[in-house]
């Protein structure tokens, strides 16, 4: 990696980053914030060869080559910061690190797929350490991924393409990691990775493509730390920050999405022409067990422009000229429930939600999941994106907003 590009990559990352550390700074003195002292700065690569599942006819060969799609090799540049130990976020969350990647993606029966490159952030954080030098560790990223060979309808190439049908997909991945330090600049790691690609439902068909792998890495730190957390008063901090109480959160985010349909008598399935708006809020009261895990309910609400629209169907449209009157509002709402957890680190938290819709449009599932990836900009306001699911399987709708914690 060049020194350009190196610098690039740190100035990317820094642009979130110090919003976080200067809104925290002013709220806690007693410690230096974040950026107040220098990060410790590292870039690096990851190789990662991975089994593709047959998750979707187009991936178990049903496509124009025959051939089964079981493979995937993945080529990464990453570059990452660990806060200062010096620091507040150094203190509390000692080992963690976060950063951006780019990675270079290729396929068995690579012409069907493409060669997408996916671009995405990522954390990750110790589990348990063995050693100054080892330490076993977890990471998420989450990201997009462009380029891919997608369902084209009349292509006879590509219309049979049952995995992907957007040239961009979301891009996820979780990864169990062992770490060791070879010297203070040079860092080894070994890891079982896991990835998925989809485009939350913005599109049909939306089989998507997961794969499960192993990656091996090596960094390059530009700065080894030196400087200890003297003068903090460690106890008093950490007592601080693990205090117990309660934090309100109020998000509101939008999407598009497809939507099929079954019309007609006999009833058949069809695609919906276009794309429907899909608007949501959530009011989340969220205790928090200590300074990595906070827990709570929410009233999740939603309107979705698709939901509730087979009954208005015009009779007698099909296909491209497909019709429907527009339902009332209160068809095409739903209110429900959830329990939440989130994992809080410095700049990112991760929410897992389960939830029942009390009201829902006919032909909805009631039972829903959600996950989302709050971005933090300053203290109290974060970026949302998410992705809601009905029953751990069928794809509803992504949630990309903006929020507010209280």
């Amino acid at each position: 990696m060049t020194y350009a590009l190196t610098n690039y990559l740190k100035a990317a990352l820094l642009i979130p980053a110090l919003l976080v550390c200067c809104s925290a700074a002013r709220a806690d003195e007693s410690a230096p914030a974040g950026f107040s002292k220098a990060p410790e700065w590292s870039a690096g690569v990851e190789m990662s060869p991975a089994f593709v599942p047959h998750t979707n006819p187009y991936l178990k060969g049903e496509n124009p080559a025959g051939k089964a799609i079981d493979g995937q090799f993945s080529a990464d540049l990453r570059a990452a910061f660990r806060f200062n130990r010096a620091t507040r976020e150094g203190v509390l969350y000692k080992g963690v690190y976060q950063g951006i990647g780019l990675g270079f993606n290729g396929f068995s029966a690579g012409k069907m797929l493409g060669s997408p490159v996916s671009a995405y952030v990522f954390q990750g954080a110790p589990i348990a350490t063995f050693s100054p030098r080892l330490w076993l560790g977890y990471e998420w990223q989450f990201g997009a991924a462009f380029g891919w060979k997608h369902y084209v309808a009349g292509d006879g190439e590509y219309e049979y393409n049952a995995a992907v049908s957007t040239p961009v997909t979301a891009a996820m991945g979780i990864a169990l990691k062992l770490h060791y330090a070879i010297s203070p600049r040079w860092q080894l790691s070994v890891a079982a990775t896991a990835r998925h690609y989809s485009n939350g439902n913005t599109s049909i068909p939306n089989g998507g493509v997961n794969s499960l792998g192993a990656s091996l890495g090596i960094a390059y730190v530009l700065n080894p730390a030196r400087d200890a957390a003297s003068g903090i008063d460690e106890a008093a901090l950490t007592s601080e920050a693990d205090r117990r109480g309660w934090v309100y959160d109020i998000t509101l985010y939008g999407a598009w999405r497809k939507r099929i349909v079954a019309i007609g008598e006999p009833a058949e399935r069809e695609l919906c022409p276009g794309r429907f708006g899909v608007v949501g809020a959530i009011f989340s009261p969220l205790y928090k067990l200590n300074r990595y895990v906070a827990v709570g309910p929410a009233v999740q609400l939603r309107w979705d422009e698709s939901a509730g629209i087979t009954p208005y169907w015009v009779s007698g449209s099909y296909d491209d000229n497909m019709k429907f009157e527009r339902p009332p509002f209160g068809k095409q709402l739903s209110a429900g429930l959830s329990a939440h957890a989130e994992l809080t680190m410095p700049i990112f938290t991760l929410n897992a939600g389960l939830g029942y819709d009390i009201l829902c449009p006919e032909g909805d599932k009631r039972f829903f999941q959600t996950l989302t990836l709050k971005t933090f900009v300053t203290r109290n306001v974060y970026i949302n994106t998410g992705y809601r699911l009905g029953n751990f399987k069928d794809p509803q709708n992504l949630m990309l907003g903006l929020g507010v914690r209280l």
